[in-house]
């Protein structure tokens, strides 16, 4: 088996129909399975599914497991040299699939690769980026990371059209080699919401594997697909994820310097648009109130049962 493309849905009945049907059309020669991990949807999806698709491999859960939990069902039975995890909300183009999975059989040194991602509207969407450090928390939270110069974390100068190394591949769009798998582990199911294709990449990169970005060809993502914009639950649930991330890899001290600096960045961005509200700016109120709830809820970020 060349591929083993896995899927995880919730509640994106009609962005699944799209992104399946582009994945099938996609996959030219190449011997693949493709999964789809429901995570208790309840839009229709397992029905869409099996009547639109009956070949592919449905793992229909009761209720929300989580992006990292869902995916590692698909994992442990995926039979492919090469793993896919793919997001809803994408589109796959002409021959992405197949030249992918040569790019890695070209480069047994390659644990994870990732192509050229675009927006809805085709322009470059920074999917492969650094690692997110303190020092690049630090940036974001005082402001720099809106000056593109500076904005080396998502590496904006970058226009994605050469090859690099890279510290992280977006798990919207991520191929990795199984033989890596096999010695590194599944993803962190302790992530539930963000960070995981983070610490994966992370943990490949300790083992001696090389994380590629390589524009062999282009996967629209559109983005939100099971999340919406300014959703302070998601914010938390962001939060948490990173803080999980430093508190793994960077210890007691790392954990609360990420958690600090998540802080002050939400208080100081609530102050801000509660002071920009005054003078009556569209949309600024909404920004105030949806940083205080995060605020609000920020005892939530902090991570439990952290696994070293």
């Amino acid at each position: 088996m060349d591929l083993s493309l896995i899927i995880v849905n919730w509640n994106t009945r009609d962005m699944l129909r799209d992104c399946l049907g582009t994945v099938h059309a996609g996959l030219g020669k190449l011997r693949a399975e493709v999964f789809v991990v429901d995570n208790g949807s309840t839009d229709g999806s397992v029905q869409m599914l099996a009547a639109d698709f009956p070949g592919v491999i449905c793992i229909a859960n009761t209720d929300n497991r989580g992006f990292a939990a869902a995916n590692n069902q698909a994992l442990e039975r995926a039979t492919g040299r090469h793993v896919m995890l793919l997001n809803t909300d994408t589109l796959v183009h002409d021959s992405v699939l197949p030249d992918s999975v040569a790019f890695l059989d070209a480069n047994p040194q390659v644990a994870v690769m990732g192509p050229r991602i675009l927006n809805r509207d085709g322009s470059v969407q920074p999917s492969s980026t650094a690692y997110p450090s303190l020092r690049h928390l630090l940036a974001q939270t005082l402001g720099l990371t809106r000056i593109k110069a500076l904005d080396s974390y998502r590496m904006a100068g970058w226009d994605r059209r050469d090859f690099r190394r890279v510290e992280v591949i977006s798990g919207c769009a991520m191929l990795v080699r199984r033989a890596a798998i096999t010695r590194v582990g599944l993803l962190d199911s302790g992530f539930f919401f963000y960070g995981e294709e983070t610490d994966w990449c992370r943990r490949f990169s300790n083992a001696g594997w090389q994380i590629v970005f390589a524009p062999v060809g282009e996967i629209t993502h559109f983005g939100g697909g099971s999340v919406r914009s300014m959703n302070h639950r998601r914010d938390v649930m962001l939060t948490e994820g990173t803080v999980r991330l430093h508190r793994k890899h960077g210890g007691l001290l790392g954990g609360l310097a990420c958690y600090a600096l998540l802080a002050v960045f939400n208080a100081s961005r609530a102050l801000l648009w509660g002071a920009i509200s005054l003078a009556r700016r569209p949309g600024a109120t909404a920004r105030a109130r949806h940083f205080t709830r995060v605020l609000a809820d920020f005892g939530k970020a902090w991570p439990r049962g952290v696994k070293p």
